[in-house]
C-alpha cells in the first residue's frame, strides 16, 4: 500500500510521455511529408517508426531511472519517517499498525501517525509539567534551603528558605559572590572535579543562626558534571541543645564536686587530729549538710532522667486543687514562721476538681511556695490564689520578694540555671526545681508561667485542665 502513490506517479508520467511521443511522431510525419521529397513514403514511415521506437526505449529507461530516484530519495525517507513517527507514538517493541487509523495513501498515514505522536507527546509533556510543579512546590515549602548553580557559577534555582537562611540579596547572584560574602572558602571547580578529595560540608554562623551547608555536584544523562547543588540546613537548635548538654555535664560535675570536696576536707581533718566535742559536732554537721545536699541533687537528677525517658509511674486521680494548695502551705509552716512571712490562701468558689498526678502536682506547688519563702525577705507577704478559668484550674503565687531580672526570665527553666548561684547554694537550691516542675506539668497537660520584676516580687501561675463533665 505504501508504494501505491509511487506506482501511480510513474504510471501517469509514463502514459503522458507515450502520448507526447506519439503526438510528436504523427506531427513529424506530416512535416517530413511536406518538406522531404527525397524519400518515398515507405522510407519515411520506416524512419519514423525507428525514431519512435528509439524514443520509446529511451523514455522507458528515463522513466525507470526517475522511478528509482523517487523511490530512493523521496518515498524511502517518507516511509522511514512514517515508521519512526509510529514508533515514537506507540513506543518501541510494540506493533501499533492495527491501532493507527489507515488512510488511503502514505500522506494520510503520515498525518495519522503524526497526530498520534502529537497526542502521546502532549501526554508526556503534561506528565513532565506535573512532576515539575510538584518538585517546585516541595522546594518552595521546604524548611531546608536549596540552591543549584551551573558550571559558570550562576544560580539556576533557589528556594525562599535558602534566601532566608543565608540572608541573601539580589547582588549575591553567583557562587563566588555569595560565599565570598559569607567568608566561606569553597571552590566550584574543586567541588565538581575533586569531590572525593574536597570537604563537601561546611558549618557557619550567620547572625544568631547556625547553618550547615552540604555541597554536591550533579550530572546529566551522560554522567558529565553540569553544576553544583547546595543544601542549607538550620542547625541553630541542635547547636543550642549541644551547648546545653555540655553545660549540663559541667554543671553536674561542679555541683557534685563541691559537696564531695567539703565532705572529704572535713573528714580528713577529723581523722588527722583530735578535736573537742563541739568542733567535731560542727564538722560533722557540715559533712551531713553537704551529704544531704548531694543526695538531693542526685535525687533531682534521677527524677528528671525518669521524666525524660517516660519511666515515671504516674497515677492520675481526681482531687481538689484548693485543698492541695492549703495542705502544701501547712507542710511549709515551719519555714514560713521562721521568716515571719504573712501567707494567705484564697480559694474561689466552685473550682472543679482536676485529674492529674497528685504527688507530682504537690511537688510543683511545694517547689513554688518554697522558692517564694526563700527569696522573700523576712516579714514578707505571699498570697496564693486558687481559681478556675475556661477549662483550666489555676494556682497563682504572688510574693514581694527580691524578684528576677528580665534577662534571666527566659532561662530560669534551664537545668542548673540560677540567677544568683552563691545565694542559691547557700539556701540549698540545686537549680533543678523549676525544670522538674515544668516537666511534671507537661506530663499532666498543664503549664507554668512566671512574671517578675527586680525588687518588687514574682508572680507564678500554674494551670491544670479540670475534669470534663
Amino acid at each position: 500500500m505504501r508504494k501505491n502513490i509511487q506506482n501511480k506517479i510513474i504510471l501517469i508520467f509514463y502514459i503522458i510521455g507515450m502520448l507526447l511521443i506519439l503526438a510528436i511522431s504523427t506531427f513529424s510525419y506530416f512535416i517530413l511529408k511536406e518538406i522531404d521529397e527525397l524519400f518515398t513514403i515507405e522510407e519515411q514511415i520506416t524512419r519514423l517508426k525507428l525514431i519512435t521506437i528509439i524514443a520509446i526505449i529511451l523514455y522507458t529507461v528515463i522513466t525507470l531511472i526517475i522511478k528509482y530516484f523517487i523511490s530512493k530519495s523521496v518515498l524511502k525517507p517518507i516511509n522511514k519517517l512514517i515508521e519512526s513517527a509510529e514508533k515514537m507514538a506507540s513506543g518501541d517493541n510494540i506493533d501499533i499498525y492495527e491501532n493507527i487509523p489507515r488512510g488511503k495513501n502514505e500522506v494520510d498515514d503520515l498525518v495519522n501517525a503524526f497526530s498520534l505522536m502529537t497526542k502521546e507527546l502532549n501526554q508526556k509533556l503534561n506528565e513532565v509539567n506535573r512532576q515539575k510543579k510538584q518538585i517546585e512546590t516541595i522546594l518552595l515549602h521546604m524548611t531546608d534551603g536549596v540552591i543549584a548553580f551551573n558550571m559558570e557559577g550562576e544560580i539556576i534555582h533557589i528556594n525562599p528558605a535558602a534566601k532566608n537562611l543565608l540572608s541573601l540579596t539580589e547582588k549575591d547572584n553567583t557562587f563566588d559572590k555569595m560565599f565570598k560574602r559569607l567568608n566561606l572558602e569553597v571552590n566550584l571547580e574543586k567541588i565538581i572535579y575533586l569531590e572525593n578529595w574536597t570537604s563537601s560540608e561546611q558549618k557557619i554562623d550567620i547572625g544568631e543562626k547556625a547553618v550547615n551547608l552540604f555541597f554536591a555536584p550533579f550530572q546529566d544523562e551522560n554522567n558529565k558534571p553540569t553544576g553544583v547543588m547546595v543544601v542549607i540546613q538550620d542547625i541553630t537548635e541542635h547547636v543550642k541543645l549541644d551547648n546545653m548538654r555540655r553545660e549540663f555535664v559541667a554543671d553536674v560535675s561542679h555541683e557534685l564536686k563541691t559537696p564531695i570536696t567539703s565532705i572529704m576536707g572535713y573528714a580528713d581533718t577529723l581523722l588527722e587530729e583530735d578535736y573537742d566535742k563541739e568542733t567535731q559536732n560542727r564538722f560533722l554537721s557540715v559533712i551531713a549538710s553537704e551529704a544531704r545536699r548531694m543526695a538531693k541533687l542526685v535525687t533531682d537528677l534521677l527524677t528528671l532522667s525518669r521524666y525524660d525517658s517516660n519511666k515515671i509511674k504516674r497515677e492520675n486521680t481526681q482531687f481538689d486543687l484548693g485543698e492541695l494548695a492549703k495542705g502544701c502551705q501547712e507542710k511549709l509552716r515551719f519555714e514560713i514562721e521562721k521568716k515571719k512571712h504573712n501567707v494567705e490562701c484564697f480559694v474561689t468558689a466552685n473550682v472543679p476538681p482536676v485529674e492529674a498526678d497528685k504527688d507530682g502536682i504537690e511537688r510543683v506547688i511545694l517547689n513554688i511556695l518554697s522558692n517564694a519563702i526563700k527569696y522573700t525577705p523576712e516579714n514578707g507577704t505571699i498570697k496564693v490564689y486558687v481559681g478556675f478559668v475556661y477549662n483550666d484550674a489555676y494556682i497563682k503565687v504572688i510574693d514581694n520578694g527580691i524578684g528576677i531580672p528580665e534577662k534571666d526570665l527566659s532561662r530560669i527553666f534551664e537545668r542548673f540555671y540560677r540567677v544568683d548561684k552563691a545565694r542559691s547554694r547557700e539556701l540549698g537550691g540545686t537549680g533543678l526545681g523549676l525544670s522538674i516542675a515544668q516537666e511534671i506539668l507537661k506530663k499532666n497537660d498543664g503549664s507554668i508561667d512566671i512574671k517578675s520584676e527586680v525588687g518588687k516580687g514574682t508572680e507564678v501561675v500554674i494551670r491544670i485542665p479540670v475534669v470534663k463533665k
